[in-house]
């Protein structure tokens, strides 16, 4: 009689360990899943850049120093390992690009071209699809951390090796 309760205790331990290790991996999968989302807009904005880019310098030529450093800032932000660092550098060219958008109030043959207008638009979809996409990670984030951090779940995960993910923060910037 004692040997059935042990080995019924041990089959409920062992169900509740696959139930909660199953968890923690559709928390995972969820972060990876949203996280391509975001690479998604970020590869659909680094795309618009150099058409932007090239729009703007038809009409505003002399504005090299600002046309190069998003071009830069593009490159810089497409090799990025971390995600920090991604972050950051997705910051700075997203500020940079509307330092570039904000050309056509000095350019008024800009602010009439289709092209611009055209690409300004996308972006502005794309800044909205980024947006949703960086709550929808970091509530991902956020449930695979809870999950990883709390009891019982987190025995599971630290005998299987679950790490917390990294929040994609943009950083602070002067305005």
């Amino acid at each position: 009689m004692l040997v059935w309760w042990v080995s019924a205790a041990g089959l409920l331990v062992a169900a509740a360990a696959i139930v909660l290790f199953n968890r923690l991996v559709a928390a995972r999968n969820q972060v990876r899943a949203a996280w391509s989302d975001i690479d998604v807009q970020l590869t659909r904005r680094h795309d618009l850049v150099p058409q932007l880019v090239a729009a703007v310098q038809g009409y505003a030529g002399h504005e090299r120093a600002t046309l190069t450093l998003a071009a830069e800032l593009r490159a810089r932000a497409m090799a990025a390992a971390s995600l920090g660092e991604k972050a950051q550098l997705e910051g700075e060219l997203a500020d940079q690009v509307q330092r570039i958008l904000a050309l056509q109030e000095s350019y008024p043959d800009l602010k009439a071209s289709e092209n611009f207008i055209a690409l300004q638009r996308d972006l502005v979809a794309i800044e909205d699809h980024l947006q949703y996409a960086r709550r929808f990670y970091n509530g991902a984030v956020r449930d695979l951390d809870d999950r990883i951090g709390t009891f019982p779940s987190l025995l599971v995960a630290r005998a299987a090796n679950f790490r917390p993910a990294e929040f994609f923060r943009q950083p602070e910037r002067p305005r």
